[in-house]
């Protein structure tokens, strides 16, 4: 008899409680305002700053490139400080960021250099990176008891992905409701709120650890995991190539409702089927989305395209959130969560980096490498990654 391959995280309702339910809500407020700026701050670049669209694709894709800027130094920083307070702090930097763009749109900056903005976005990178490593590699955990906390990763990891589609969508309807000084507000307010919730979990006192370097990989890359890490890193590319399209506010509310289909379909349709059927099911869905837009008129894209893109994205990013946490060893699971992560927020901003500056006025010859990638993806996962994953995982 064939043996099934399958993973489950059953629902456990006292992992729902006030603690979790505060930074879950925190994590996806910080995705909330840094997706606000996806679809409006490149429109501000080029209507209000005049940028070139290879000076908006490098603005918005430095933000992969300050992701990675603290992360060897974050197992240092959790270990001699108050873990709170360092993710706190790297959130007042998101809202320093933030206050930056605030002042430049406000005062009238006309012509700001190009520079300015790419270190804004390089600073706003590095600081949303370490605050979320440590809510996700460091807090969560710290709140869940040891047999929860796969469930807690899972779970937090979809509010974090909510935040994807509801930040864009928050961000075009300040933009034709109000203004992009008044959206930049709005944003400030959701890390305000955010830090707020932070601050109101309580964690015990640790005595700080003198035996960890100022560098290292813990609570950083799992580079075990180097094959996952890169075949996440594509599907946030193609993601972000889509994004970098001129999308409405439609577009990333269907794209939500996608997103509460993968959910259903992890609860119900995946339950007891087989491992490799997730992912190759997500990115056929992927490959449909792009191909619909592809095709198709407007509206078919926001009605079709973006239920099915959020479903087939849903569905991939889980499951490999989830092959992340079976690669890791015994005190690895937080370096496993930041490894994720970072593929997918590097991938993103990197595929909207790519579209802005390589195929800004060629949107038809993105969308077939977009369709050329996620095929290929689809080989490599069903001929090479799923058995890699399956004949190296330690969980």
């Amino acid at each position: 008899m064939q043996t099934v391959n399958n993973q489950n995280s059953p629902v456990h309702f006292r992992l729902w409680h006030r603690e979790f339910w505060q930074l879950a809500i925190a994590q996806m407020l910080l995705s909330v305002s840094v997706g606000m700026l996806i679809p409006t701050l490149p429109l501000w670049l080029f209507n209000e700053q005049n940028f070139s669209a290879s000076q908006v694709g490098l603005s918005m894709g430095v933000f992969a490139i300050g992701l990675y800027l603290l992360g060897p130094f974050c197992s240092y920083l959790v270990q001699h400080y108050r873990r709170n307070a360092v993710c706190m702090w790297a959130v007042v930097g998101v809202a320093a960021a933030f206050g930056v763009l605030w002042y430049a749109d406000r005062s009238r900056c006309t012509f700001v250099m190009p520079w300015v903005i790419v270190a804004v976005r390089l600073f706003m990178g590095a600081a949303f990176g370490l605050s979320q490593m440590v809510l996700a590699s460091t807090l969560i955990i710290d709140i869940t008891e040891s047999y929860q906390r796969t469930e807690a990763n899972h779970s937090s990891s979809w509010f974090s992905r909510f935040g994807l589609s509801l930040g864009p969508l928050i961000g075009i309807l300040f933009l034709m409701y109000a203004d992009f000084h008044t959206m930049l507000l709005a944003g400030l307010a959701a890390i305000a709120i955010a830090l707020l919730l932070i601050g109101g979990v309580q964690f015990p006192f640790r005595v700080p650890s003198e035996r960890f370097s100022l560098c290292s990989t813990d609570r950083f890359l799992l580079f075990s995991s180097w094959p996952l890490w890169l075949f996440l890193l594509a599907v946030g590319l193609v993601t972000g190539m889509v994004f970098s399209l001129p999308l409405s506010a439609q577009f990333y509310g269907f794209l939500m409702v996608g997103f509460l289909l993968a959910l259903l379909a992890q609860r119900y349709v995946f339950r007891e089927a087989e491992l490799k059927s997730e992912v190759v099911s997500g990115l056929l869905l992927l490959l449909a989305a792009i191909l619909v837009i592809l095709s198709q008129p407007a509206h078919t894209t926001d009605v079709v395209a973006a239920p099915l893109m959020g479903c087939g994205v849903g569905i991939t990013a889980s499951r490999l959130l989830l092959f992340f946490i079976k690669m890791s060893r015994h005190c690895q699971r937080g370096t496993s969560q930041s490894t994720c992560l970072l593929a997918w927020e590097s991938g993103l901003s990197l595929g909207i980096g790519v579209g802005y500056a390589v195929f800004y006025v060629q949107p038809a010859r993105l969308l077939y490498v977009a369709v050329g990638i996620t095929v290929a993806l689809l080989f490599v996962y069903t001929r090479i990654l799923h058995d890699w994953f399956l004949n190296n995982k330690n969980r």
